[in-house]
């Protein structure tokens, strides 16, 4: 057997099988090199993929955030909501619970005026904003004709309706007397 009819062992310089083994390092050390100047290029930081059409539907982004709220992940669902509420006005109520349950008081009043105003039929905006000021303990006349409103625009719910008028006569009863 002569040289040149196998493949001699690597080691043997000059030999086929070092030939390939230096070509692949060479392959190895050029790609090594192009992503390290890819790299230096793009300021270290990898290209970015930029969304230019929202792929969920607004209420999809709906069912998201009250995925997050039940986890309890407000800020997450909060976030949803904002994306709903472009196309879906009672996401401002949702938006509402959300602050409400986050206890960031000021910002669910707005999103529940928001939300009468921009839907004014949804009874649930009307008693849940009258739920918010008989949690705080503060405009109790409005909450009591907001939850009055609310049943007159939703009597199949007046049960729940009248509970929150219930727990704001129950405030007004504790509330001290000047």
């Amino acid at each position: 057997m002569g040289k040149g009819k196998f493949l001699d062992p690597p080691g043997d310089p000059g030999t086929e099988a070092d030939r390939l083994i230096r070509r692949g390092d060479d392959v190895y050390h050029i790609l090594l090199f192009a992503l390290c100047c890819l790299l230096l290029v793009s300021g270290c930081t990898f290209p970015r993929v930029v969304v230019l059409k929202d792929p969920l539907s607004p209420e999809e982004h709906l069912n998201l955030g009250v995925a997050y709220e039940r986890n309890g992940e407000f800020n997450s669902a909060i976030r949803e909501y904002k994306l709903a509420a472009k196309k879906l006005p009672v996401a401002y109520l949702y938006l509402g619970n959300a602050h409400f349950q986050n206890e960031e008081f000021g910002k669910a009043e707005k999103y529940y005026r928001k939300s009468i105003k921009k839907a004014p039929r949804n009874a649930d905006a009307y008693n849940n904003l009258a739920w918010l000021y008989c949690t705080t303990r503060q405009n109790l006349d409005e909450a009591e004709v907001l939850a009055l409103k609310a049943i007159e625009l939703n009597p199949r719910k007046s049960d729940i309706y009248r509970d929150t008028l219930e727990k704001i006569a129950e405030r007004r009863m504790d509330a001290p007397r000047d």
